[in-house]
């Protein structure tokens, strides 16, 4: 079905934005493991001032059952309304560069129609490339760098980063379709996939959100600032390398982890990438569908109950 009026609204007295900047598309939603979006996204409205120049009709695109907004109750009457926020903005990185920003929720409606306003403003300002980020669970260790699975048509930075190459069906984003869409119409796009700790997913990780900042910064070539969250980062894996030490279950999943994880590396020669095509690793080396869930299950077995608070956090 059509929709009916405009998806967004362009704000009054916005800063005019110049030609040729790169877009950066952070968009929460589906998947979000160690909050690596929703972190990030909470980051850069801190660090680089993003100024709105387009916002999105929520009443269009959000299911308010699904995502409610917050209030604020205050003793005996309500002081606060937080609507959920999708805003294409004007940023600065540490260095003053500027660049474009689209952050917020994952529409839940008008896909196509999202889409093809998107790629319509991204064309009005001429943007000089397009740079997404989402974070997924893996069987991976915390003791090791976050790894990434990379799309797009930005070769040099598949050959350079992209460490796990499925040939796979998966339930598809929005922000999926954004690249598909841009990658169509000949647009540099690239897409970065965090694989994330598995058993670290739900916490909000600092390293999740460090990784996907590098990633945007290392295709964009903006510079942020992140020494509050390598601050963070500290403690967090402090609290984490505690409750590994002392649950001789979940120790044991880390090491063979750690072990499953360098003898996949270790077959991965960086110097020829061109064997690592589509398909061309083998997929046995990567814990099976069946080996994470079981993982899973062990893990949560050692959990009892009030342990949700116990996980950590930042």
């Amino acid at each position: 079905m059509p929709v009916s009026g405009e998806l967004y609204e362009r704000v009054a007295n916005a800063p005019a934005v110049p030609q040729g900047l790169p877009l950066v598309i952070l968009l929460t939603g589906f998947t979000d493991a160690g909050s690596a979006v929703s972190g990030l996204i909470d980051h850069l409205r801190d660090v680089s001032d993003p100024q709105p120049v387009i916002v999105f009709d929520n009443d269009l695109l959000l299911d308010y059952r699904a995502r409610r907004p917050i209030v604020v109750f205050e003793q005996d009457h309500l002081t606060e309304f937080r609507p959920s926020r999708l805003e294409l903005s004007l940023a600065h990185d540490t260095l003053g560069q500027q660049f474009l920003l689209l952050a917020g929720y994952e529409p839940d409606f008008a896909w196509n129609a999202f889409s093809d306003r998107v790629l319509a403003l991204a064309e009005e300002f001429g943007v000089s490339g397009v740079s997404w980020v989402h974070s997924i669970a893996m069987p991976v260790p915390h003791t090791r760098p976050i790894s990434t699975t990379v799309s797009g048509n930005r070769k040099e930075i598949t050959a350079s980063l992209s460490v796990w190459r499925p040939r796979t069906q998966v339930p598809a984003t929005a922000g999926h379709l954004l690249e598909y869409r841009f990658a169509e119409r000949g647009d540099r796009i690239v897409g970065f996939v965090l694989l994330v700790p598995h058993y670290l997913a739900e916490t909000e990780y600092p390293d999740a959100v460090i990784a996907a900042a590098d990633r945007v910064m290392g295709s964009t070539g903006i510079v942020l600032a992140l020494d509050d969250l390598r601050e963070s980062r500290e403690e967090y894996l402090t609290k984490v390398d505690e409750q590994v030490a002392g649950n001789d279950e979940l120790r044991q999943m880390v090491q063979t982890l750690e072990h499953r994880y360098d003898a996949y590396m270790a077959g991965r020669d960086p110097e020829d990438m061109d064997r690592y095509d589509e398909g061309g690793f083998d997929e046995r080396d990567l814990p099976s569908a069946d080996e994470l869930a079981a993982e899973l299950e062990r893990y949560l077995a050692t959990r009892r109950p009030g342990d949700e608070d116990k996980r950590p956090r930042t």
